[in-house]
């Protein structure tokens, strides 16, 4: 399956809109030290937003099939990035914090976190081969 996102400048220092074939769209940018405006996300940013978001969508897939009353959902990621000497970074390691409330057991959050992280999130999947991706979580009710 191809996917397809054009990227146009904004006309001013390194600012960006991405949009899909559907519309959807996100700014880009550096940040200051660098020229940028700060008007959008770090390609980086970006790449943990993307883990949060993808295993979000699995999380909340997966507790509706187990007829799980989830009432809110968030994730914090963070991540550890190292300067390499080529002058690129990596990020070393990746976290992901959930929060979700409702009426949830914790054993099936716990099961579906597991499954998100370890074998349905595209995108964590593919960090995982530059990265150690970790997560925890809290229910609150």
């Amino acid at each position: 399956m191809d996917v397809k996102v054009n990227v146009n400048w904004m006309g001013q220092g390194f600012h960006m809109e991405a949009e899909n074939e559907t519309a959807g769209k996100i700014r880009i940018d550096g940040n200051r030290t660098i020229g940028g405006l700060e008007g959008g996300m770090s390609p980086m940013e970006m790449l943990l937003a993307g883990a949060a978001g993808c295993s979000a969508i699995d999380v909340i897939s997966i507790l509706d099939k187990q007829r799980q009353e989830l009432t809110d959902l968030s994730v914090e990621v963070t991540g550890d990035r190292e300067k390499m000497k080529e002058g690129y970074s990596v990020y070393n390691s990746i976290h992901l914090h959930f929060e979700l409330a409702g009426n949830l057991d914790e054993k099936k959050v716990a099961r579906a976190l597991e499954l998100s992280i370890t074998k349905y999130c595209s995108v964590s999947k593919a960090l995982e081969k530059g990265s150690k991706i970790t997560y925890d979580y809290i229910i609150r009710n």
